[in-house]
């Protein structure tokens, strides 16, 4: 067994390096799990590039949706998690303090008290392995995480987070029901995995918008459900607003689901294209950018807007549920694996720069 530990390690925008760390000491309230795989999402690419704001700032290894085998546990952390050596677990980002108001009364994303995140947390806090792009990552006391079916590919098994995300997004926030039709403005890993949440949920009509660039998702989309698909740039754009006011008839979308990154116009189109009374997710983010918002659409058509920050511990266990079920071929999301070493590489992959690749979903392999 070796006393080492490989690990990416993010110095700054755009810099990446491979370093070693001693393996923790495991106790009595604690683990250590061996990393399987950590898939990667867009706001990991715009912390990359350096577009947004590490938690603890650098350097950190990234990875915040880290999915393996428990590989040495104490015994009361055993107890507590229910997950014995050999276990196959998924872990949420957000490691809360579980006694605070907040936490107690389930809000526990809201906790005032957590000072660790996984993937977000720098390396001077000990025991510095708190990131998936790491052969392994330290099990803190009060981290939260999810059995997950150990006969299920790495790779789809690492899907729990961007799954999760569609659950809580559509069905969760955005109420998704029977008959419903469902605008999704955003058709990467995580909009995709809204069509599959919402076609789950009962959703009647479901429509996704994307790029030029996005041809290969929209596909995809169409495949897991979406009945239509709008190309909203290049010679042949479509506007968003105008489509959505065509296929419903003038009835608009019961819920409107606001994905896409870095991007202002879609806030916009959302508002107009959902219903009176009609419901809107935003879970994009802008990077701190100055998004005009116009309130009197809010007020005037009675909508119901919700802010979306990251995937609770109900969604995650729904989502779970739908993976382990196999009812939908999540192995078509999948579209490149990587070793821990081209951690950098997997990253330019996502964010669609590297010539000739169409990524859907990425994930890291520490130990490929």
């Amino acid at each position: 067994m070796s006393e080492k530990v490989r690990a990416a390690v993010q110095t700054g925008p755009r810099r990446i390096e491979i370093r070693e760390f001693d393996r923790p000491k495991i106790g009595a309230d604690d683990g250590l799990l061996r990393v399987e795989a950590n898939g990667i999402c867009g706001s990991d690419v715009e912390m990359y590039k350096g577009h947004m704001r590490m938690r603890g700032g650098f350097p950190v290894i990234p990875g915040h949706e880290p999915m393996g085998i428990v590989e040495e546990i104490g015994d009361e952390a055993a107890r507590r998690w229910g997950v014995q050596p050999g276990d196959r677990v998924a872990l949420e980002v957000i490691v809360p303090c579980r006694t605070c108001r907040d936490c107690l009364t389930g809000r526990y994303q809201g906790c005032k008290n957590r000072t660790i995140g996984h993937g977000v947390t720098g390396i001077d806090v000990a025991p510095s392995l708190w990131g998936g792009m790491a052969e392994h990552l330290y099990l803190t006391p009060n981290a939260v995480l999810h059995k997950i079916d150990n006969t299920l590919p790495a790779e789809v098994a690492a899907m729990f987070n961007p799954l999760g995300a569609g659950v809580r997004w559509a069905a969760k926030l955005g109420g998704v029901g029977l008959g419903d039709t469902v605008l999704i403005l955003g058709a990467g890993q995580r909009g995709i995995a809204s069509v599959i949440a919402a076609r789950a949920a009962g959703a009647g009509t479901i429509i996704v918008t994307g790029l030029e660039a996005d041809a290969h998702k929209l596909a995809l989309a169409g495949e897991f459900g979406a009945d239509h698909t709008l190309t909203v740039d290049g010679e042949h754009a479509e506007d968003t607003v105008q489509r959505v006011t065509e296929i419903t008839g003038g009835e608009m979308a019961d819920v409107v689901l606001e994905l896409t990154p870095m991007a202002a116009q879609p806030v916009t189109d959302a508002l107009l294209a959902a219903k009176h009374g009609g419901r809107v997710v935003l879970a994009g983010l802008k990077g701190d950018r100055e998004v005009p918002l116009r309130t009197d659409l809010i007020i005037n058509r009675a909508l119901q807007v919700f802010g979306a920050f990251g995937v609770d511990a109900e969604s995650n266990a729904a989502a779970i549920k739908l993976i382990e079920s196999r009812r939908f071929p999540l192995e078509k999301l999948h579209t490149h694996t990587f070793g821990l070493d081209d951690t950098a590489l997997a990253m330019e992959t996502l964010a669609g720069e590297v010539e000739g690749e169409a990524p859907v979903h990425v994930s890291v392999h520490p130990h490929h």
